[in-house]
């Protein structure tokens, strides 16, 4: 039996677009909710709609739920980190909630919205041990003193390591989960086959289940994230020779507009370009 990589977009959202139950169970396992605060009973949400492009950056939310106490709940996998990440996270989860009321009606109908973002890389590596990452807003001195809202929720998945987090067993599942399996794997953990809600979610993996197109749009995908890794190491690169923050960012542009210069060529649209980088119009006339 051969089996996909859960973290790619196409079977990220088979298992946790599709599944109530899969998605609920993450939720439950990984996000910092308190005794008989589980979610329990959730509805999908509609994804924001983003421009087929050949560089999407995958960094859209893939799946977005709300549960029966109307808390809304985002959950995204990021493949590759960038410096703006946490703000691009910031930004959706405030319009996710503000967008829960409409002018003129009152602010207790506001419920929290929860941002799970699972990353597949380090982006923390001071913090050497810790690979979950929790941020709310807090008095600075007084920590237990906080204003409801927004919790937003980032887990370095090459940091996670089983054997040092065993107490939480479902987490530990989940993450599992998500680590273990790719296309080489060919014996699934029996300790994930053993849980109901995992062993579901490892069946929704098998390459059989998927058809010939799917998979040649599998295949891409894993295509454009290499790609975009090394456009992004690249401009790193040329960013620190520059020095520090500035010469990052310089170089970081850099990249883009390296980018934009062969999107150019191809012929793709200057719309999506300027969706793909971030470049003005002005800019990719230029180039």
């Amino acid at each position: 039996m051969r089996y996909l990589d859960p973290k790619a977009d196409l079977t990220f959202k088979r298992v946790f677009g599709e599944h109530p139950d899969l998605v609920m169970s993450l939720l439950n396992a990984l996000l910092p909710l308190e005794s008989k605060q589980e979610v329990t009973e959730i509805e999908y949400l509609p994804v924001e709609l983003v421009p087929d492009n050949p560089l999407r950056k995958n960094s859209i939310v893939d799946v977005r739920c709300r549960d029966n106490r109307g808390r809304v709940f985002l959950v995204e996998m990021q493949m590759i980190w960038t410096p703006e990440f946490k703000q691009r996270i910031l930004f959706n989860a405030s319009k996710a909630y503000v967008r829960q009321i409409k002018a003129g009606e009152h602010y207790e109908l506001l419920q929290p919205v929860y941002s799970l973002n699972l990353v597949n890389d380090i982006f923390e590596p001071e913090l050497k041990d810790e690979f979950y990452h929790y941020y709310r807003l807090v008095h600075m001195e007084h920590t237990n003193k906080v204003i409801e809202g927004l919790h937003l929720i980032f887990v370095e998945l090459p940091k996670f390591k089983p054997h040092n987090y065993s107490e939480k067993k479902m987490q530990v599942l989940w993450l599992r989960y998500l680590t273990e399996i790719n296309e080489d794997t060919r014996e699934i953990p029996k300790e994930l086959l053993a849980n109901p809600e995992l062993k579901k979610a490892v069946n929704a993996l098998e390459e059989s289940a998927f058809t010939d197109a799917q998979l040649a749009g599998y295949e891409k995908f894993w295509d454009i994230i290499s790609v975009e890794k090394t456009l992004y190491n690249s401009a790193i690169r040329k960013g620190m020779e520059k020095g520090m923050e500035k010469g990052i960012k310089e170089g970081i542009k850099e990249g883009h507009k390296e980018v934009a210069r062969n999107l150019k060529k191809a012929g793709i649209p200057v719309a999506i370009i300027m969706q793909s980088t971030g470049l003005s119009e002005k800019e990719i006339e230029e180039l």
